[in-house]
């Protein structure tokens, strides 16, 4: 959305505390960097794990914006994970240092100018469909139907109302555009995903490099097998 810097645009998703950290860059960019700059001026005062294991804390009392703004930029590999019985962020922090607040400020800066024509919205990607009108794309980032049912709310998602909707949408003259798993380890591994015939017009893959999760599953392995590519689905021609 932000290559896109849409003259009219809307970003929705149903997770609450993502839509927060959006909400309040969209009318409150100050905000969101002290949000981000009283967690993160806490390392030093205590280690860097001592701070993330109490913004973690914090966070799993009760699901909120800014700590989870926090938690997206500290966590190891920036794989956030939730356990599926009760939405525990699980995430461990990660090895990095995360991001200064003069590094932050500025890309709350630059997003906000790329993106001062989008509305944000607690909205589930259904309704948002129905909004959608001729003319309009559509771009879709749902869980990986191979290796995200980790993810919170992820257990309920169902790939073939998504299909139905995009359907739906693309006869009414909407353009859409799905990324979706595509290929693993390293193209040996060509994900299946059952994707209705002629729905899509175009298929690419993009090369998105060596897995992240495998890296975190394996201990930081130099993985030359397992390199990864999202398959993005067009219902139209691309130039």
């Amino acid at each position: 959305m932000a290559t896109v810097a849409p003259h009219n645009g809307l970003g929705s998703d149903t997770f609450a505390p993502l839509m927060e950290i959006w909400t309040a860059l969209k009318k409150n960019p100050k905000r969101l960097i002290e949000w981000y700059a009283e967690r993160r001026d806490r390392i030093g005062k205590d280690t860097k794990e001592e701070v993330y294991e109490s913004v973690r804390a914090s966070y799993n009392k009760r699901s909120n914006g800014p700590d989870f703004l926090f938690l997206s930029r500290a966590c190891y590999g920036g794989i956030v994970r939730f356990r599926k019985a009760d939405g525990y962020m699980s995430t461990p922090c990660g090895v990095h240092t995360p991001i200064s607040v003069k590094g932050f400020t500025r890309r709350v800066e630059e997003w906000r100018e790329r993106l001062k024509n989008v509305d944000f919205a607690l909205l589930d990607y259904k309704q948002a469909f129905l909004e959608s009108k001729s003319g309009d794309l559509v771009y879709c980032d749902p869980p990986y139907s191979d290796s995200q049912s980790i993810l919170y709310g992820a257990q309920e998602f169902s790939l073939t109302d998504l299909f139905s909707a995009i359907d739906k949408a693309q006869s009414r003259g909407v353009k859409v555009a799905l990324s979706i798993d595509g290929q693993k380890k390293s193209g040996n591994h060509k994900v299946d995903l059952n994707v209705p015939p002629n729905l899509f017009k175009q298929e690419i893959f993009v090369n998105c490099g060596r897995s992240m999760l495998r890296r975190f599953q394996l201990g930081g392995q130099t993985l030359e097998n397992e390199v990864v590519s999202d398959r993005l689905l067009l219902t139209y021609k691309s130039i």
